[in-house]
């Protein structure tokens, strides 16, 4: 970002500026905060911060100092995403890169490098690309991918069920949108614990994130060889055989996107929304009560932990104004749906329930506005509540804060989330989720302990089905016609996919 020109009085505001020697100095005047490094260690409390002294818009500082913008305000986040006529997600004009400023071994390279995707194409190339991606989006069966997400998601409870205890992160919430994912690309037997391991390895940046990266790409390599010469009904077959005309390198690059983007985000959100419920006495409150449904949990979730937390970039394709800012043509900014979703100006209670609202930014918005969002919230809705039916006496296994996340300035990362329940049997993978008879004062939906009663003195013993989960018998009642919208209706009705 370049300087701002001198006031009106010929004096730059110094009050708040950098010490002499910072490499800030200069840059911006008021001062610009790192977003990495001690000072960033709470990105959350760092932008309330940034929003006090700066605003809805405010200069902060990337990794070797680099100067960039970041979009603290709801409106200012919109108008950044819908306005391609004056910013752009094309790196190559942004000028700490044109200048030198940002090396090639820079730590978000991988984030700012151009690539020829339809999210850093514009004009008539955006058109074409994006077209076979929203073509090949709308081709895909929404009601097979609910069965394909039932289906996984069994198959996942199914592997920690009899033990009672389990890491929803790394044994589900990391697996389940990776396989099913595969599924719709057309590469069921690609998926595997190395897949699921390589796609995060690759997207922390980690030492060896190229080999991951690597390992990755050869699979959507020959996935896209075999659709070439064999088209099948699947994604990656509509991508090839979309009137675009897209490469094999298009292809691949888009396959990556595509896989990385779902992925990442639906990872997150399953662990947010999974810990919400879990964590927070409201959210449970209204799930067992009815006053609130798995989707619209979803919602509130995508509202208060957006699966990215910024997306890089934006650039200034002229001189121009945001949130009273003065921005130079060339400057980078960065779409934050984090801070924006909290901008006290849409939401001055943080407490107030969103239900019903999807006016948040976790998909983005515009022209580069996440073409697969619906995937991600079918994964999410029908994830969650499977594995609520299944396991419906989980609760937390450790305190609330004692839970760690690991946060980059894309993304915040719920590290484990661990869970006890009383041990269950496997149960059919092909058949909907059948939930454990409860006593018959609690919800079905009822998520805590089993019994109020106190845990023995000697320590937690295991409880059997027979004495915890039977109600007393009782004579047999007369035959009722069945709810028209009871439980199994709906169970059944979301199985179908309806």
């Amino acid at each position: 970002m370049t300087p701002e020109p001198p006031s009106p009085t010929g004096t730059h505001d110094t009050l708040s500026g950098p010490p002499p020697g910072c490499p800030a100095h200069g840059l911006v005047p008021g001062g610009a905060r790192r977003l990495y490094g001690p000072e960033a260690e709470d990105l959350g409390e760092l932008y309330e911060r940034l929003r006090e002294e700066h605003g809805p818009v405010a200069p902060v500082l990337l990794h070797d100092d680099v100067p960039m913008w970041v979009v603290l305000g709801h409106a200012e986040n919109l108008h950044l995403v819908r306005n391609p006529s004056q910013f752009t997600r094309d790196s190559r004009i942004w000028t700490p890169l044109l200048d030198g400023r940002v090396k090639p071994d820079h730590p978000l390279m991988p984030h700012i490098a151009w690539q020829p995707i339809c999210s850093h194409a514009e004009g008539e190339e955006h058109e074409r690309l994006r077209g076979a991606v929203t073509a090949a989006i709308a081709t895909i069966d929404h009601r097979g991918v609910r069965r394909h997400i039932g289906r996984y998601t069994q198959i996942l409870v199914n592997s920690f069920c009899e033990r009672g205890r389990a890491d929803l992160v790394s044994q589900f919430a990391e697996h389940l949108p990776m396989a099913v994912m595969c599924e719709v690309l057309g590469m069921s037997e690609e998926y595997n614990d190395r897949m699921v391991q390589a796609a995060r390895d690759a997207l922390k940046g980690t030492e060896t994130a190229i080999q991951s990266h690597t390992y990755v790409m050869e699979a959507l390599s020959r996935l896209t060889a075999r659709r070439r010469a064999e088209p099948e009904d699947d994604f990656t077959s509509h991508l090839i055989t979309h009137p675009a005309g897209l490469t094999d390198d298009e292809v691949r690059e888009h396959l990556r996107v595509v896989l990385f983007a779902a992925y990442e985000a639906t990872a997150n959100l399953l662990a947010n929304a999974l810990r919400m419920v879990l964590t927070e006495p409201g959210f449970r409150a209204q799930l067992n009560g009815g006053q609130m449904t798995v989707p619209e949990a979803i919602e509130q979730s995508l509202w208060d932990e957006p699966p990215f937390s910024t997306v890089f970039g934006y650039y200034a394709k002229q001189d121009t104004e945001l949130g009273g800012r003065q921005i130079r043509k060339g400057d980078g900014l960065l779409f934050a749906p984090a801070p924006g979703n909290v901008d006290p100006r849409v939401r001055p209670d943080l407490s107030a329930s969103m239900q019903g609202n999807r006016a948040h930014l976790a998909f983005g918005g515009g022209p580069h506005e996440c073409p697969g969002q619906d995937i991600g919230r079918a994964i999410a809705d029908v994830g969650v509540d499977a594995l609520l039916t299944r396991l419906s006496d989980i609760q937390l296994d450790c305190a609330e804060e004692d839970l760690r996340w690991r946060a980059s300035i894309a993304s915040r990362h719920l590290v484990a989330l661990p869970v006890r329940f009383e041990p269950k049997p496997q149960q059919d993978v092909d058949l909907p989720p059948q939930a454990m008879p409860v006593p018959q004062q609690r919800s079905h939906w009822q998520v805590g302990t089993l019994s109020t009663d106190p845990a023995p003195s000697a320590g937690p013993q295991p409880v059997t089905v027979r004495a915890t989960l039977a109600p007393p018998p009782a004579p047999p009642a007369p035959p009722q016609p069945p709810r028209p919208r009871g439980f199994w209706h709906r169970l059944l009705a979301w199985w179908h996919g309806e």
